[in-house]
């Protein structure tokens, strides 16, 4: 099986994270007539709605189309494409919808007519100066990235949503913000929200008084009283249930919690931070997580990339885990640096620490120069297939995330295969150049 070149795929993955963490200035839409001509026009904060009736905001003449067919609605992170019970429907790609969340240019249906929603600028923030941030390493493009919007989100009291694979640090990601933040010399206090029982959920983030329920045998403060003056970490975010989350934005909004079986409300002044590895924005549109809540937290949001799409910081992790050692690495090169570098990493950072501390126990030495590590995997998985099928959301969707997936993939290893040469690629997939081009186009791969 042939397998991409690694710097290219390398390039690509920086280029997919680094666009993940820039800003959308605006949106505009853009409706194609089906006389050929094009109507463009901005999507206002209010948003719009499209369809045949005269009071819409974009007017479309076409039959299929209802009179108040589709809402477009500008997000911090998006589009929000919500159907208005149209008769014929609204399609994102080949997939009816009644409501969902684009977050880069996508092309929506309704009845005969194409509209297109676009971002029509970006906010760029340019790359952290150091290869560092708290007790984060890397030095690559897409990691300091990463740390220049982590140092804007520390001199903030904005609330901030990390989004990423498990292992890739969010938590130190989350740490590094208060720690540098003006609240550093007060409590961070960690939530984790995958692993308290939905009904201790409450009192666990806000408190109670005895007796104010069965099992409550003494009087219990709650996460965001500890972290009073501090920043409260929200980890796993997704799996909060229903009923907290609207007890959360409460807090947010008014900045007080009720414990459970007390009267009067307790004020608090707590900056939030929240991690996650869900796509929140789906869930919003499966109405599994609140929209206002979505939208309340992720003020700052950011994702932390996954391994494979930085190894090259892998270097300067070996060295920043045989520092917490305080004992030295020696030259980190030959094959056991290639080993690190070519595996898919499905645990992400947390692995290759744990791959290192195997390497060490396995060599019966406290910390022995790099070069005499040999290093065993547990496990090779196509990490590419466990990143697309996502079973929390619909079949059809599912199957659209993984041949987007596969796509890109062909797309890219056909131009690494052909060196580079379009013509030759596209005569090779049985495409006309143009349209292989607009798909080099649509992932970015033409610089």
């Amino acid at each position: 099986m042939f397998e991409p070149d690694r710097h290219t795929e390398v390039q690509n993955a920086q280029a997919d994270n680094e666009k993940r963490n820039r800003v959308p200035a605006s949106w505009i839409c853009r409706i194609f007539n089906r006389d050929g001509t094009e109507t463009t026009v901005p999507i206002p904060a209010r948003g719009i709605v499209i369809g045949a009736a005269s009071m819409c905001d974009l007017v479309v003449e076409d039959a299929a189309v209802s009179s108040r067919h589709v809402r477009l609605s500008v997000s911090s992170s998006g589009v929000l494409v919500e159907d208005l019970q149209s008769t014929n429907g609204t399609f994102l790609r080949t997939m009816r919808i009644d409501k969902a969340q684009v977050t880069s240019q996508s092309q929506v249906t309704i009845g005969k007519t194409v509209v297109e929603i676009s971002p029509s600028g970006y906010i760029d923030i340019p790359p952290h100066a150091e290869g560092h941030f708290g007790a984060l390493v890397g030095s690559s493009i897409v990691m300091r990235k990463c740390f220049a919007v982590m140092n804007l989100a520390a001199r903030s009291d904005a609330t901030v949503v990390i989004e990423g694979e498990s292992g890739t640090g969010k938590e130190i990601a989350a740490r590094a913000i208060h720690e540098m933040s003006a609240r550093a010399n007060q409590p961070f206090v960690v939530v984790d929200c995958a692993g308290i029982p939905e009904q201790l959920i409450e009192s666990h983030l806000f408190g109670h008084r005895a007796g104010a329920f069965t099992g409550a045998v003494e009087k219990r403060k709650g996460a965001f009283v500890l972290a009073d003056e501090g920043t409260i970490f929200l980890d796993e975010l997704g799996e909060l249930p229903l009923a907290a989350q609207a007890k959360l934005l409460r807090v947010l909004e008014a900045q007080t919690v009720q414990p459970l079986g007390e009267e009067r409300p307790i004020h608090v002044n707590v900056r939030v931070v929240a991690a996650t590895n869900r796509n929140l924005e789906q869930m919003v549109a499966d109405e599994r997580f609140r929209f206002d809540l979505f939208h309340r937290l992720a003020v700052i949001r950011f994702q932390m990339p996954a391994l494979r799409d930085h190894t090259e910081d892998i270097p300067d992790l070996i060295r920043h885990f045989y520092s917490s050692r305080n004992a030295d690495t020696g030259p980190v090169i030959g094959e056991g640096l290639q080993q690190l570098t070519h595996y898919d990493w499905p645990g992400n950072v947390r692995e290759l620490r744990n791959v290192l501390e195997r390497a060490w126990v396995l060599s019966g030495e406290t910390a022995p120069p790099f070069s005499k590590l040999r290093f065993a995997f547990y496990h090779r998985v196509d990490t590419s297939a466990t990143h697309v099928i996502d079973t929390s959301i619909p079949f059809k969707e599912a199957k659209e995330k993984w041949l987007s997936v596969f796509e890109k993939q062909y797309v890219k290893n056909l131009i690494t295969e052909s060196n580079g040469n379009i013509s030759k690629a596209a005569n090779h997939a049985g495409l006309n150049r143009n349209h292989f081009r607009k798909l080099m186009e649509k992932y970015d791969m033409i610089k």
